[in-house]
Protein backbone atom coordinates (compact mmCIF):
# COMPACT_ATOMS: atom_id res chain seq x y z
CA UNK A 1 0.00 0.00 0.00
CA UNK A 2 1.15 3.44 -1.03
CA UNK A 3 -0.59 6.82 -0.09
CA UNK A 4 0.15 10.40 0.78
CA UNK A 5 0.37 11.75 4.35
CA UNK A 6 0.92 15.34 5.03
CA UNK A 7 2.69 15.54 1.97
CA UNK A 8 5.07 12.87 2.96
CA UNK A 9 5.57 9.44 0.83
CA UNK A 10 4.53 6.59 3.38
CA UNK A 11 5.06 2.99 2.67
CA UNK A 12 3.77 0.54 4.74
CA UNK A 13 4.95 -3.25 4.50
CA UNK A 14 3.44 -5.40 7.41
CA UNK A 15 4.65 -3.51 10.70
CA UNK A 16 6.80 -1.55 11.60
CA UNK A 17 5.81 1.34 8.95
CA UNK A 18 8.62 2.26 6.33
CA UNK A 19 8.70 6.13 6.82
CA UNK A 20 10.52 7.49 3.67
CA UNK A 21 11.45 10.19 3.25
CA UNK A 22 10.60 12.89 5.87
CA UNK A 23 9.93 15.94 3.80
CA UNK A 24 7.24 18.14 2.77
CA UNK A 25 5.93 18.39 -0.39
CA UNK A 26 6.74 22.09 -0.39
CA UNK A 27 10.17 21.37 0.40
CA UNK A 28 10.05 22.50 3.56
CA UNK A 29 11.69 20.66 6.67
CA UNK A 30 9.13 17.61 8.32
CA UNK A 31 8.99 18.18 11.96
CA UNK A 32 7.16 17.04 14.67
CA UNK A 33 6.87 18.63 18.06
CA UNK A 34 4.93 18.23 21.54
CA UNK A 35 1.46 19.01 21.14
CA UNK A 36 1.26 18.33 17.37
CA UNK A 37 -1.58 15.39 16.96
CA UNK A 38 -2.75 12.80 14.39
CA UNK A 39 -1.75 10.49 12.25
CA UNK A 40 1.78 11.22 11.69
CA UNK A 41 2.39 11.25 15.11
CA UNK A 42 1.13 7.84 15.85
CA UNK A 43 3.25 6.03 13.17
CA UNK A 44 6.22 7.63 15.33
CA UNK A 45 4.80 5.81 18.27
CA UNK A 46 4.51 2.86 16.20
CA UNK A 47 8.06 2.71 15.15
CA UNK A 48 9.27 3.94 18.65
CA UNK A 49 7.27 1.49 20.23
CA UNK A 50 8.48 -1.45 17.98
CA UNK A 51 12.10 -0.24 19.29
CA UNK A 52 10.89 -0.69 23.28
CA UNK A 53 11.18 2.58 23.52
CA UNK A 54 7.02 3.45 23.85
CA UNK A 55 5.40 1.29 26.26
CA UNK A 56 1.57 2.76 25.53
CA UNK A 57 -0.70 2.79 22.60
CA UNK A 58 -0.08 4.78 19.83
CA UNK A 59 -3.00 7.91 20.12
CA UNK A 60 -1.36 10.19 17.94
CA UNK A 61 -0.75 12.73 20.14
CA UNK A 62 2.48 14.15 20.67
CA UNK A 63 2.77 13.86 24.66
CA UNK A 64 4.89 14.02 27.64
CA UNK A 65 5.47 10.62 27.55
CA UNK A 66 6.01 10.26 23.40
CA UNK A 67 9.03 13.01 24.23
CA UNK A 68 10.61 10.81 27.05
CA UNK A 69 10.35 8.16 24.31
CA UNK A 70 11.95 10.15 21.50
CA UNK A 71 14.97 11.58 24.02
CA UNK A 72 15.71 7.65 24.93
CA UNK A 73 15.34 6.90 21.15
CA UNK A 74 17.49 9.95 20.38
CA UNK A 75 19.98 8.88 23.15
CA UNK A 76 20.26 5.45 22.15
CA UNK A 77 21.23 6.20 18.57
CA UNK A 78 23.43 9.08 19.58
CA UNK A 79 21.74 11.94 18.52
CA UNK A 80 21.29 14.70 20.61
CA UNK A 81 18.38 15.00 22.76
CA UNK A 82 15.58 17.08 21.50
CA UNK A 83 12.10 17.90 21.70
CA UNK A 84 11.48 18.25 17.76
CA UNK A 85 11.50 14.98 15.33
CA UNK A 86 13.34 15.94 12.16
CA UNK A 87 14.93 14.85 9.15
CA UNK A 88 18.15 13.11 11.25
CA UNK A 89 15.86 11.54 13.51
CA UNK A 90 13.56 10.16 10.32
CA UNK A 91 16.55 8.60 8.88
CA UNK A 92 17.65 7.07 12.21
CA UNK A 93 15.15 4.87 11.86
CA UNK A 94 15.93 3.79 8.72
CA UNK A 95 19.54 2.46 10.04
CA UNK A 96 20.16 -0.97 12.23
CA UNK A 97 19.83 -0.38 15.89
CA UNK A 98 23.35 -1.30 17.36
CA UNK A 99 23.03 -1.72 20.91
CA UNK A 100 25.96 -1.48 22.89
CA UNK A 101 26.20 -3.52 26.28
CA UNK A 102 27.33 -1.74 29.08
CA UNK A 103 28.04 -5.51 30.68
CA UNK A 104 28.45 -8.34 27.50
CA UNK A 105 29.01 -11.09 30.00
CA UNK A 106 26.34 -10.04 32.21
CA UNK A 107 23.26 -11.58 32.85
CA UNK A 108 20.98 -12.53 30.18
CA UNK A 109 18.22 -10.91 32.07
CA UNK A 110 19.63 -8.00 33.41
CA UNK A 111 18.98 -3.76 33.97
CA UNK A 112 21.91 -1.27 32.84
CA UNK A 113 22.07 1.77 33.56
CA UNK A 114 24.34 4.30 32.09
CA UNK A 115 25.04 7.47 34.41
CA UNK A 116 26.81 8.64 30.65
CA UNK A 117 24.04 8.38 28.07
CA UNK A 118 21.25 8.66 31.00
CA UNK A 119 19.84 5.68 29.47
CA UNK A 120 18.24 2.69 31.42
CA UNK A 121 18.14 -0.67 29.35
CA UNK A 122 16.28 -3.61 31.37
CA UNK A 123 17.64 -7.09 29.01
CA UNK A 124 15.44 -10.29 28.46
CA UNK A 125 17.61 -12.82 27.15
CA UNK A 126 20.33 -10.78 26.31
CA UNK A 127 18.08 -8.59 23.80
CA UNK A 128 17.17 -5.05 24.85
CA UNK A 129 13.03 -4.89 25.88
CA UNK A 130 13.07 -1.92 27.32
CA UNK A 131 15.11 1.19 26.92
CA UNK A 132 14.30 4.66 28.47
CA UNK A 133 14.99 8.24 29.25
CA UNK A 134 16.59 8.58 33.55
CA UNK A 135 17.70 11.50 35.40
CA UNK A 136 20.30 9.80 38.01
CA UNK A 137 21.91 11.65 41.14
CA UNK A 138 23.05 15.28 40.38
CA UNK A 139 25.90 14.67 42.09
CA UNK A 140 25.69 17.66 44.40
CA UNK A 141 25.47 18.02 47.96
CA UNK A 142 21.97 18.81 49.48
CA UNK A 143 20.51 19.81 52.32
CA UNK A 144 16.87 19.04 52.50
CA UNK A 145 14.01 18.55 55.46
CA UNK A 146 17.23 18.36 57.78
CA UNK A 147 18.86 15.51 55.85
CA UNK A 148 22.20 16.54 54.59
CA UNK A 149 24.48 14.38 51.48
CA UNK A 150 25.60 13.68 48.54
CA UNK A 151 23.38 12.85 45.20
CA UNK A 152 25.85 10.19 43.66
CA UNK A 153 23.92 7.15 42.17
CA UNK A 154 26.29 4.26 42.87
CA UNK A 155 28.18 2.67 40.10
CA UNK A 156 28.87 -0.82 40.24
CA UNK A 157 27.10 -4.40 40.62
CA UNK A 158 23.97 -4.61 41.79
CA UNK A 159 20.74 -6.58 42.70
CA UNK A 160 16.95 -5.89 43.02
CA UNK A 161 16.76 -6.10 47.15
CA UNK A 162 13.10 -4.93 47.66
CA UNK A 163 9.78 -3.25 45.68
CA UNK A 164 7.58 -1.12 46.75
CA UNK A 165 4.44 -0.53 45.09
CA UNK A 166 2.83 2.56 43.90
CA UNK A 167 3.48 5.72 45.86
CA UNK A 168 5.33 6.13 48.91
CA UNK A 169 6.78 9.54 50.34
CA UNK A 170 9.99 9.77 52.32
CA UNK A 171 11.98 12.82 53.70
CA UNK A 172 13.64 13.88 50.22
CA UNK A 173 10.35 13.85 48.08
CA UNK A 174 7.70 11.01 46.22
CA UNK A 175 8.58 7.82 44.60
CA UNK A 176 6.21 5.31 42.43
CA UNK A 177 6.69 1.67 41.74
CA UNK A 178 10.15 1.59 43.87
CA UNK A 179 13.00 -0.89 42.66
CA UNK A 180 15.47 -0.74 45.14
CA UNK A 181 19.26 -2.30 44.11
CA UNK A 182 21.47 -0.59 46.85
CA UNK A 183 20.72 0.42 50.23
CA UNK A 184 17.83 3.72 49.80
CA UNK A 185 18.65 4.10 46.24
CA UNK A 186 15.60 2.67 44.05
CA UNK A 187 14.73 2.92 40.06
CA UNK A 188 11.47 4.84 40.72
CA UNK A 189 8.80 6.37 38.55
CA UNK A 190 8.67 10.48 39.06
CA UNK A 191 6.97 13.21 37.66
CA UNK A 192 10.27 14.76 37.08
CA UNK A 193 12.51 13.47 35.13
CA UNK A 194 14.29 16.53 33.30
CA UNK A 195 17.14 15.91 30.64
CA UNK A 196 20.03 16.37 33.28
CA UNK A 197 20.73 14.82 36.17
CA UNK A 198 18.46 15.73 38.92
CA UNK A 199 17.78 13.08 41.82
CA UNK A 200 19.38 12.78 45.14
CA UNK A 201 21.16 9.21 44.12
CA UNK A 202 17.82 7.16 42.88
CA UNK A 203 17.24 6.38 39.06
CA UNK A 204 14.12 8.06 37.79
CA UNK A 205 12.17 7.21 35.24
CA UNK A 206 8.74 8.45 33.74
CA UNK A 207 5.87 7.23 35.34
CA UNK A 208 3.89 5.76 32.59
CA UNK A 209 7.45 3.80 31.99
CA UNK A 210 7.81 2.79 35.69
CA UNK A 211 4.92 1.02 35.64
CA UNK A 212 6.17 -1.57 32.68
CA UNK A 213 9.48 -1.38 34.16
CA UNK A 214 7.89 -2.74 37.72
CA UNK A 215 6.11 -5.54 35.83
CA UNK A 216 8.84 -6.53 34.21
CA UNK A 217 12.23 -6.62 36.74
CA UNK A 218 11.74 -8.70 39.94
CA UNK A 219 13.79 -9.46 43.23
CA UNK A 220 16.96 -10.59 42.96
CA UNK A 221 17.47 -9.10 39.16
CA UNK A 222 21.25 -8.17 38.51
CA UNK A 223 21.11 -4.17 37.73
CA UNK A 224 24.57 -2.58 36.34
CA UNK A 225 24.99 0.85 36.74
CA UNK A 226 28.30 2.42 35.17
CA UNK A 227 29.82 5.62 33.17
CA UNK A 228 30.26 8.97 34.98
CA UNK A 229 28.16 11.82 34.11
CA UNK A 230 30.16 14.28 31.69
Amino acid sequence: MRRKLLGIAVVAIGFPFVFTPPAAAEGETFVLRPGDRGEAVAMLQERLRAGHYYHSRANGVFDEQTKFAVWAFQKDRRLRPENTVGPEMWAAFDRRARHRPLVPRGASNRVEISLRDQLLTVYRRNRPALITHISSGAEEHYCENGHCGNAVTPVGDFRVSRRSPGWTTGRLGSMFNSLYFTGGIAMHGSTSVPLRPASHGCVRVPLTTSKRLYAMVKPGEPVYVRGKIV
